[in-house]
């Protein structure tokens, strides 16, 4: 494995191989376009890729898994078809850990433990639901505070499943929104439109080795804790 950062406009290289390519997403940046057309992690990877090994035409990417924009941390992609195919198993199988950093508002009571239950996703928000209503979603993670402050904690979060805003949505819902997140109750806005949410790693079994693969994200220098410099009110 070669890891290559150089050059401010490449992307951070978290792991490389034949068939995968990890990267660091910066808040703020899209994993994949949207209607804004601004940049994306995905076409960063591509244009690494063709001018790393010199591939003319058009370079496979295969996009497998996302982060919310306002999110930072880990994001896999697949550099074969063979090895997109088989990441989509286990994300879809839930066969990949996912562990994510957050810092949340409140201290949490008990300081670890299982939250499960029902998210329905409506436009471009999440809410939690009713298991009876129409497409409500069963959702389910564990969480455990790393630290505690007066009126924050640094938690560590294990997604069971990965619906749309779950962490997001599951921390209001216990009156613990994550610090930024002004969509789902935090009072506090960050920098670039950015929520304290880090995806800190990804575990999976690696797609043609059948090893356990381990990939971790850097903490952000801009990363919130503790907050109190770095807030800003309405």
């Amino acid at each position: 494995m070669e890891i290559d950062n150089k050059g401010t406009d490449r992307p951070q290289v978290l792991y490389e191989d034949n068939h995968l390519l990890a990267l660091f997403k910066p808040a703020g940046l899209l994993v994949q376009g949207d209607r804004t057309g601004d940049p994306t992690l995905l076409d960063m990877a591509r244009t690494y890729i063709a001018e790393k090994y010199h591939k003319p035409g058009k370079v496979y990417i295969g996009l497998v898994h996302r982060l919310d924009r306002p999110v930072a941390g880990v994001v896999i992609f697949a550099r074969t078809s063979k090895a997109a195919a088989r990441l989509c198993v286990q994300i879809r199988e839930h066969q990949i850990k996912k562990t994510y950093w957050a810092i949340v508002h409140g201290n949490l009571t008990p300081p670890e433990g299982e939250v499960s239950g029902y998210i329905i996703r409506h436009g471009t928000r999440s809410f939690i639901s009713k298991p009876d209503m129409s497409k409500a979603q069963q959702a389910h993670l564990s969480y455990r505070t790393l630290e505690s402050l007066s009126r924050f904690s640094l938690v560590e979060i294990d997604l069971g499943t990965g619906r749309h805003h779950q962490i997001r949505v599951q921390m209001a819902g216990m009156g613990h929104p994550v610090l930024g997140d002004r969509k789902y109750g935090s009072a506090y806005s960050l920098p670039r439109k950015s929520i304290a949410l880090l995806a800190k790693s990804l575990t999976l079994t690696h797609p043609t080795r059948s090893e356990e693969l381990l990939i971790e994200s850097p903490t952000p220098e801009d990363w919130p804790w503790p907050p109190q410099d770095h807030l800003s009110g309405a």
